[in-house]
């Protein structure tokens, strides 16, 4: 199906958006019951200006509940007076171990406070729907857990053969394209389709994985037609501006551009540092499947496993899923697995 759709599921203790675009996910965005409103895309808040570093060109300000946020200096205006009260807007959420950077907005009075909480998610997805069908229910459940599977993939197949490997490291993000097995006796006419096919593929994958910032293309072949590139970088980016800059393909075979930074990483929120999932996103995927289980044997009753640090996530959202299924499930922890393995079946 060409075009964009968009898809609203409310789960128990998270609601997520997704927009496809031709039938592949673009974007997913994720609310969590428990996120910290101040820090989201967009809130506004009183904060307190507590030091200003003209030798490096930021001051750092501290939100309501003492938030860290940074602010970067502008030439054109005087820097903020420590320990003054300035309204502020969130402009890019935190990352990693970066912090969220914020807009001035101008002065305030009194202590750090929450003036205007950011729009929830599906406020979000409805606005960028506009006047297009909002799918909810179980086509949106299934839109929502494909998008997740895909936005933490590392290698992605590319239509017509070959793949790209996206892999965002704390200064960049790199983009591969392997030729693979791409059909075709003419390989300069297949790099160049790779390559081509890849600029389109990486536009979806970084708004759909919540990337941005430096990302560096490495293109396969030789002698790359750069006025073709570039042109499908421009129309492929276009969505992300303002904000995009793309550098010319270099005589290594590599294109350069920079992305707005705006949400934090899809990768950061569902897992740890070291790749794997948090025990928060293990234990809502368990109640989504406790929920299908449930919808599949309406009145039986259900059996799960799942890791320990799981079971204890799992806690604060019994109650949601035993107000839609009952009481008719039992949890049991398994020393030893991982926060991915996850089993529910007919007690």
């Amino acid at each position: 199906m060409s075009g964009r759709q968009y898809f609203l599921d409310k789960g128990v203790g998270e609601t997520r958006a997704v927009v496809t675009l031709d039938g592949r996910p673009e974007r997913l965005l994720i609310q969590r019951d428990g996120d910290n409103p101040v820090t989201a895309l967009g809130a506004r808040s009183v904060a307190r200006v507590r030091s200003v570093e003209k030798a490096i060109g930021v001051a750092f300000l501290d939100l309501p509940g003492g938030v860290e946020a940074l602010y970067s200096l502008r030439a054109d205006e005087p820097p903020p007076v420590r320990g003054a009260s300035v309204e502020v807007e969130i402009r890019t959420e935190a990352r990693q171990d970066k912090l969220a950077t914020l807009r001035l907005v101008g002065p305030a009075e009194g202590e750090p406070r929450l003036l205007q909480a950011a729009p929830d998610v599906e406020a979000e997805i409805r606005d960028l729907a506009r006047d297009a069908k909002v799918v909810e229910g179980f086509g949106a459940r299934e839109a929502a857990d494909a998008a997740e599977v895909e936005a933490l993939d590392t290698i992605h197949p590319l239509p017509g053969g070959g793949s790209i490997a996206v892999e965002p490291t704390r200064a960049l993000t790199s983009i591969d394209v392997d030729l693979g097995g791409r059909p075709g006796s003419d390989t300069k006419r297949a790099a160049r389709m790779a390559n081509l096919t890849a600029i389109g593929a990486s536009a979806r994958l970084l708004r759909l994985k919540g990337l941005g910032g430096l990302v560096v293309f490495d293109f396969v072949g030789r002698g790359h037609d750069g006025k073709a590139l570039l042109g499908a970088a421009r129309a492929a980016f276009g969505p992300d501006n303002p904000g995009v800059a793309i550098d010319q393909i270099s005589r290594f075979g590599t294109l350069t551009l920079t992305v707005p930074r705006r949400r934090r990483p899809i990768l950061d929120l569902l897992t740890d540092g070291a790749g794997a999932l948090t025990p928060l996103t293990g234990a809502l995927r368990l109640a989504r499947r406790l929920e299908r289980e449930g919808r599949a044997d309406p009145g039986g009753r259900l059996a799960a496993a799942c890791s320990p640090a799981v079971l204890d996530a799992f806690e604060s959202l019994r109650a949601g899923v035993t107000d839609k299924l009952g009481a008719r499930f039992v949890v049991e922890a398994r020393p030893g697995w991982g926060n991915d393995h996850i089993e529910v079946a007919g007690a």
